[in-house]
């Protein structure tokens, strides 16, 4: 099973060749919803915390200043405990 990728704290050089600060910003409040990646999605927090749990996983903690990257096909459960404020884009 295909599982979240981290990034704490990501360096500079590789935001730089990402592109990190061109993909649009995604924001939400603190809440709880169901998601599914019909795509990989790769993201950096700008702020906030959430905790997202796979649908056959572990709980995954993710924060301002994490690079993560979540596999096409999963199904998860997203909880928002601090508004997020995030760069994303699909691959």
């Amino acid at each position: 099973m295909p599982e979240i990728k981290i990034v704490h704290e990501p360096n500079e050089d590789l935001l730089q060749e990402l592109n990190v600060f061109e993909w649009p910003i995604w924001s939400k409040e603190v809440s709880e919803f169901p998601w599914s990646y019909d795509l990989e999605e790769m993201c950096y927090l700008l702020s906030g915390e959430v905790t997202v749990t796979p649908k056959d996983g572990e709980p995954v903690f993710i924060q301002k200043g994490d690079l993560a990257t979540f596999p096409k096909g999963m199904d998860c459960t997203w909880k928002i405990t601090s508004p997020v404020r995030k760069h994303y884009t699909f691959r």
